[in-house]
């Protein structure tokens, strides 16, 4: 058996790989909307549409990979959709420098992008689940937190200094290159997979869409910790987009100063992932869960007191800090938790369910509170996002209730 410090050859290479492509995708933050805007003249509206409908067509477009996903080696999958992501990424930077780059190529991107990434996170998760034993769970996802906080400190700035010296499309080339880096380096962890038996009929079904949710919903505790995540993560979400037009515009921030308040708090990531599996091992599980994912609530609510000044970008950095932090320690306990639930064959289409609809909730919300500031105020909205907030924790898992591994599967016979 192996421990908890040493997790094998094969996680050692996975986990590199999450890190290229974790550290691509942030040197690559923000790099469409700048491309959108410097290259191809794009309005507002463009803009928006390049992350809200790219991240809604591509949740619906994965919608049937899940079930397709299940019944296939993990590995393969995992490595052609990093494939998929760097050939889509990479003609880009071909088709502006061939001078025939257009707005709907940089739409049809995103979508492939975000359909790929879904893909990839409901086979990462069901790879993992077959690669370690339960009781090293909880070490690989705080590895995985803490890799994610680590690129969210470094990889912005760097970013940054890139766009500006090389411009936009140099990062997006970059980031193209870690996923084919991420590819060689899952590639390169071997071992041989089972291929998964499948008691279903071969042939995908209408009903096989759904499964994901039918096994969500019907379980007693990962019902309401998915609806907690989807509307957390969406309202925090709708919260990021209108800080940024209340700093970088009413209260007159300067862009670097926007960036470090978001930066510099991330470190709070790291520490809150390196104690979790240490609070787990003196509270529990089911205990860290619950206080974490309660505690993080109630810190964006101070968001409506922000003003101009070095006293507004403090409270921001404090306020992002609370909030990474309890993120930091709840991510992986949560991640940890929803795997020991799911059963193993079940893991890539409720991992593609719970990831299709977070992504959509962040989307719709992002537009429903981006009205909302248009019409009450980016502050009273920040404010009634903060309150609503509050309430989220009563969404999470009262009590933790013994998991039947023999239940009977969600999709009926043929």
């Amino acid at each position: 058996m192996r421990s908890g410090h040493r997790l094998g050859r094969e996680f050692a290479w996975l986990w590199g790989a999450y890190g290229s492509s974790a550290l691509g995708t942030w040197l690559a933050f923000g790099a469409f909307p700048l491309i959108a805007i410097q290259a191809l003249h794009a309005g507002p509206a463009q803009v928006a549409a390049l992350s809200s409908v790219g991240a809604l067509v591509g949740a619906a477009v994965a919608v049937p990979l899940g079930p397709w996903v299940e019944f296939r080696r993990k590995r393969p999958v995992l490595i052609g959709m990093d494939l998929v992501r760097f050939a889509a990424l990479m003609t880009i930077p071909a088709a502006y420098a061939l001078g025939v780059l257009f707005f709907v190529q940089l739409l049809l991107v995103s979508v492939i992008v975000a359909t790929a990434d879904i893909t990839f996170r409901a086979a990462s998760g069901a790879y993992l689940k077959t690669l370690l034993p339960a009781e090293d769970l909880l070490v690989a996802n705080a590895r995985f937190e803490s890799t994610a906080w680590t690129t969210t400190v470094i990889g912005p700035p760097l970013g940054g200094a890139a766009i500006g010296l090389l411009g936009p499309v140099v990062t997006v080339a970059a980031d193209a290159v870690s996923y084919l880096l991420s590819a060689l380096g899952i590639r390169a962890a071997g071992g041989q997979e089972p291929r998964p038996e499948r008691q279903q009929a071969a042939r995908m079904r209408a009903g096989d869409l759904l499964d994901g949710w039918r096994y969500i919903l019907a379980d007693a505790t990962l019902r309401p910790l998915f609806f907690n995540t989807a509307l957390f993560n969406g309202l925090v979400m709708a919260t990021d987009a209108l800080l940024a037009v209340l700093m970088l515009g009413q209260l007159g921030f300067a862009p670097w100063e926007y960036g470090l308040a978001f930066a510099v708090p991330a470190v709070g990531g790291l520490f809150g992932s390196w104690l979790a599996r240490p609070l787990v091992t003196r509270f529990g599980q089911h205990r860290v869960l619950v206080v974490a994912g309660t505690l993080r609530a109630i810190w964006p609510v101070g968001l409506v007191f922000l003003g101009p000044g070095t006293g507004g970008l403090l409270l921001v950095m404090g306020v992002e800090f609370g909030l990474i932090f309890c993120c930091g320690v709840f991510n992986p306990v949560y991640a940890t938790y929803r795997l020991e639930r799911t059963g193993p064959d079940r893991v890539a289409r409720t991992l593609s369910a719970w990831t299709v609809t977070t992504r959509a909730s962040a989307a719709l919300l992002t537009a429903v509170w981006g009205m909302l500031g248009g019409l009450l105020g980016p502050h009273t909205a920040i404010g009634l996002v903060g309150v609503l907030l509050l309430a989220t924790p009563l969404l999470l898992p009262r009590r933790r209730i013994p998991f039947r591994i023999n239940r009977p599967p969600v999709t009926r016979p043929p």
